[in-house]
């Protein structure tokens, strides 16, 4: 009977051992690798480069002031349109003490010789007109009273102008009263009612009372990397997306390349300018985000194939062909456009072979 245990036991020692051996031996068994095939298809293949940059107006005008004083009145808002010549504010003159001291002083003296003038003038006229003395005598004091008369003229005037801007000749305030220099939208009043205002001389540039713009031609402005800019030439088509407007994109055409790079975070890029088509249904605004893809060359309705089926080696490039199931060969091709995804098979096959597709190329299309 103990024998009969024995023998037992061993035999569910040795099943247990045989049956690891064989449970090692198939986990450990290498599967053969079975390849995905992919067929070449016809499609468009564009070439492009990324320029990343705004939406700005083509003109963008700051409306300076001609006077210095304090901002009075504002007749307008950012958004609203107005015309060249409408008065967008109007400036309330402080004169300066000296220069309006010196010019009251100006108008007292030049009174002064008017009267003087006029006395003269009287009296001389009573003995012309009884022909006491000769007319020749008579006119250096017509004329005096002629010139003293323009200076006060002259002296009210400029007391006019420091005091309120504006002479009396001229019958209205045009200094103070600020005027668009253009027709266009309102971008932005940096000033408000109360605000002191400089103004815009040969040596200052004076305050700006509004930024005007015309939003019915906009532009493109960013920039393209020292290492693109070689490709693009003025009149190439772009695509312009801009990030606050969704599914929408607008066609470009590149007008402005700068002849110099400057530096941006370590690396040398240009600025670019192109002109965008707008669309009357969708109101772009100023400052908008955009990014641009300026396309470099395209191909329309090729045969294409993922470039990473392609293997390089030297000035070569082939695929591996399906010629049975699971049995490849190499076939040289010559490839045209790549947009980096996919690339332009111009001869060495046809739409109907099937293309090896690499485990690595397999596993980078497979979902996580």
């Amino acid at each position: 009977m103990k024998i009969a245990i024995r023998i037992i036991v061993l035999l569910i020692i040795l099943g247990i051992f045989g049956g690891t051996l064989y449970y090692l031996y198939s986990k450990n068994e290498e599967k053969p690798v079975v390849f995905t095939t992919q067929k070449a298809f016809v499609t468009n293949i564009v070439m492009k480069t990324v320029a990343t940059g705004s939406v700005v107006p083509r003109r963008e005008i700051d409306v300076k002031s001609r006077v210095s004083g304090i901002i009075d009145e504002l007749y307008v808002e950012a958004g609203k349109k107005v015309n060249k010549g409408d008065v967008l504010a109007k400036v309330k003159i402080i004169p300066d003490m000296v220069r309006l001291n010196e010019a009251e002083s100006r108008v007292s003296r030049a009174k002064i010789t008017l009267e003087d003038a006029q006395t003269a003038y009287n009296r001389q006229k009573q003995l012309l007109d009884q022909k006491v003395i000769a007319e020749s005598e008579f006119m250096p004091l017509k004329l005096a009273l002629n010139n003293a008369n323009e200076e006060v003229n002259t002296a009210e005037n400029n007391l006019a102008l420091i005091k309120e801007g504006a002479s009396k000749k001229s019958g209205e305030v045009s200094n103070t009263m600020i005027r668009a220099t253009v027709t266009g939208t309102v971008l932005i009043v940096p000033v408000k009612v109360g605000s002191s205002v400089i103004e815009s001389n040969t040596f200052n540039e004076g305050t700006t009372i509004a930024t005007v713009a015309d939003l019915g031609e906009m532009i493109f402005q960013g920039k393209v990397d020292e290492s693109e800019v070689g490709k693009i030439k003025p009149g190439m088509e772009m695509l312009l997306n801009i990030g606050a407007i969704e599914k929408e994109t607008f066609k470009a055409k590149l007008e402005f390349i700068a002849p110099k790079g400057v530096e941006d975070k370590g690396a040398i890029k240009f600025e670019i300018k192109a002109a965008i088509s707008l669309k009357d249904s969708v109101f772009i605004r100023s400052g908008y985000s955009a990014s641009a893809d300026i396309v470099l060359d395209k191909r329309d309705s090729v045969l294409a194939i993922p470039e990473g089926l392609i293997t390089f080696s030297k000035d070569s490039a082939f695929v591996e062909v399906e010629t049975a199931p699971q049995t490849f060969e190499k076939r040289y091709i010559k490839t045209g456009l790549s947009d980096g995804i996919n690339i332009e098979v111009i001869s060495g096959i046809d739409s109907m072979v099937k293309l090896k597709q690499p485990l690595a190329l397999e596993n980078q299309m497979m979902p996580d």
